[in-house]
Order: structure tokens, then C-alpha cells, then sequence
């Protein structure tokens, strides 16, 4: 029997397979650029999310509500325009809790700036137990504001403060420390309580000084105060200037003080000392007191504004008062990074 039919009927019903049968498509590989902007995107994305729905959000609407006459809770709010800006201008009693505020950052700034680096110049000496006085000189940054004011509250109490407890056993009467006009001294205490932080940066300042160049100061016949006068500040000049464009954009927002009123709710606003009565116990009182959402939104409309011009006045004149180690990069001599084109 011939098997010449059959194996050409085999080959006929089980062809080949043919070159163009269907493969797998190859996948497109991405560039490290592209690599790249993926990372951006999905490590930004979710802050920028945030942003946009915590800060950008809720700082159109209080700019939208600054031209209206909105009490917050009906919407029977109707647009006014800048009147809102015009009462803030003329209103003597807000005008006069701007400078109070003023008059505060006037204070403590320095104060605590030049107590910070005191202290960070004294714990940055040779001396034994140096690390447990730095933890101990910190641990009352570490307090949130809220439990520092309320614990100064009791301190100074008039009737069962540790204040007054230990004036009884000098032989000397009681003082109403929160009221006019002991309540402004109080609260610089309570700034001032919280100077770890600023002896913290002041110290790092420090450390990153290189010890050669006091060291050729020394040799030279510089004395200490000689060598930290023409050497330590200038080169500690950026970390003041730091300390000083943060330190009064937090102390024109101070809000503190109400704490250490003797009724801290929107009904004991009243109770605050007048020294004490500052820019944003104010907007507080405007908010939550008054019920003038509309104008106390236009206040904080109108401190924005006025911070901004302070730090702008600042890094004018901090031109030839801060001395940098290292020149700032310019369009030349910038290196190149690996995502560079």
C-alpha cells in the first residue's frame, strides 16, 4: 500500500504555520525622562491634591467672602465691594491691635533671638554633660502652644498660682499677673519659654563655623570677643536672618494670648487685657464673637499683604548685613545633573 497520497493529504490539512501568525506586540520602553516625570507626578500629586482642596480652596473662598457682608451662617450674603478694606483702614480699634501686634514682634523677636544664640554659644562649649543641658534647655520648645499657655494660666493666676504661692512666702501680696498692665510681661515669659528652637538652629549655625578659621584668629592675636564679632556673627549672619524672617511672620500671627485670657471662648474674647489684645484676637473676636465673617476675612486679607512687605523689606536690607559662605548659583556656572537634556 502506497503511503504517497496520505502524506500529501497530511500536509495538506496541517499546513505550516506561516510567518505572519499573531505575536506578542513588543512593549514600548519608556525614557528616562519619562521614567522620571512619572516619579514627579506620583510623589506630587497627592500633596498637590491637598493643596489645592486645604489652602488654595479655603483662601479663594475667605477672598470671596472679604468683599461680602457674610455672617457665616445664612446665605443671605450680598456683595459690598471693598467697603469691608475701607472699615479695616478707618477702624481706630483695629488699627490700634495692628500696633499692639507690632509692638510685641518689636519685642520678642530680638529677645529671643539673642537669647537663643547666648544659650546655643554656651551649651557649643567643652564641658561635661553638654548633650543632657541642650535636651534640657529643648525640652520646652517641645511643649505645643496650647499646653504652654494653659500651664502659664495656672502659673499666674491670681488666686491659685505658683506665681503668687511664692510671693505669700516673701511676705508680699498677691498680683493680678493677667490683668493690665502685668499681662504684657506674662506673655513675653511665655514667648520666651519656647527659645529651644531658636538655640537649636543658633547651634547648628555654630557647629557648621570651621574651627580653622578661629583657630588663625587665635594665632593672629584675636581675643574671644574680637573673634566672634569678625568671625562667628558674620558667618552666623544667614541663620539670625532666617530666625528673624520667621520669627516675626509667627509673631504677627500670635495667637496665644488668648489662651492665657481668663475665658478662652468667643464669649470671653472681651476678657482679654487690652495689652494683649492683638491682630488676630481681633479677627477671632470679628469670626466667632460678632458673627462678620465678611470683615474679618478682609482683616486677614489685609495682614497677608503687610507680612509680605516685611519680608520683602528684609531681604532688601539684609543685602550687605548677610554674608554667605558659598555664592548663589547662577545660569553659568550651575552643574549639570543626570536629568539634564
Amino acid at each position: 500500500m502506497s503511503s504517497g497520497p496520505l502524506l500529501k493529504d497530511s500536509a495538506r490539512v496541517a499546513p505550516p504555520p506561516s510567518s505572519g501568525a499573531a505575536t506578542r506586540p513588543r512593549r514600548k520602553r519608556l525614557s528616562l525622562r519619562q521614567r522620571r516625570m512619572g516619579a514627579f507626578y506620583a510623589f506630587t500629586g497627592p500633596w498637590v491634591l491637598g493643596f489645592m482642596a486645604l489652602t488654595a480652596y479655603p483662601l479663594g473662598y475667605a477672598l470671596w467672602l472679604s468683599f461680602t457682608n457674610s455672617d457665616g451662617l445664612s446665605n443671605r450674603s450680598r456683595f459690598v465691594g471693598l467697603a469691608n478694606y475701607k472699615e479695616v483702614f478707618s477702624d481706630p480699634d483695629t488699627m490700634a491691635s495692628l500696633g499692639r501686634t507690632a509692638l510685641f514682634t518689636g519685642i520678642t523677636v530680638p529677645l529671643s533671638i539673642l537669647a537663643g544664640l547666648i544659650l546655643a554659644v554656651l551649651v557649643n562649649q567643652p564641658i561635661r554633660a553638654r548633650g543632657l543641658f541642650r535636651t534640657l534647655l529643648y525640652l520646652p520648645a517641645v511643649v505645643p502652644p496650647v499646653g504652654a499657655a494653659l500651664t502659664f494660666k495656672l502659673i499666674f493666676d491670681r488666686d491659685s498660682g505658683a506665681a503668687n504661692g511664692l510671693l505669700d512666702l516673701l511676705g508680699i501680696n498677691g498680683i493680678a499677673w493677667l490683668t493690665d498692665p502685668y499681662a504684657r510681661w506674662v506673655l513675653i515669659v511665655l514667648t520666651m519659654w519656647g527659645v529651644g528652637n531658636v538655640m537649636i538652629i543658633s547651634l547648628a549655625g555654630l557647629q557648621d563655623i570651621p574651627k580653622e578659621l578661629l583657630d588663625a584668629a587665635r594665632i593672629d592675636g584675636a581675643n574671644s570677643f574680637q573673634s566672634f564679632t569678625r568671625i562667628t556673627l558674620p558667618l552666623l549672619s544667614p541663620v539670625i536672618f532666617f530666625q528673624v524672617v520667621t520669627g516675626i511672620i509667627a509673631s504677627l500671627q500670635s495667637f496665644a494670648p488668648l489662651l492665657i485670657a481668663l475665658n478662652p471662648t468667643p464669649a470671653g474674647v472681651t476678657s482679654v487685657p487690652q495689652s494683649n489684645y492683638f491682630y488676630m484676637i481681633d479677627v477671632f473676636a470679628q469670626f466667632f464673637a460678632n458673627g462678620r465673617y465678611g470683615y474679618a476675612s478682609a482683616m486677614l486679607w489685609v495682614l497677608f499683604p503687610v507680612i509680605v512687605f516685611v519680608t520683602f523689606l528684609l531681604f532688601k536690607l539684609s543685602k550687605n548685613a548677610v554674608f554667605y559662605s558659598v555664592e548663589p548659583e547662577s545660569a553659568k556656572n550651575k552643574p549639570r545633573t543626570l536629568g539634564d537634556a
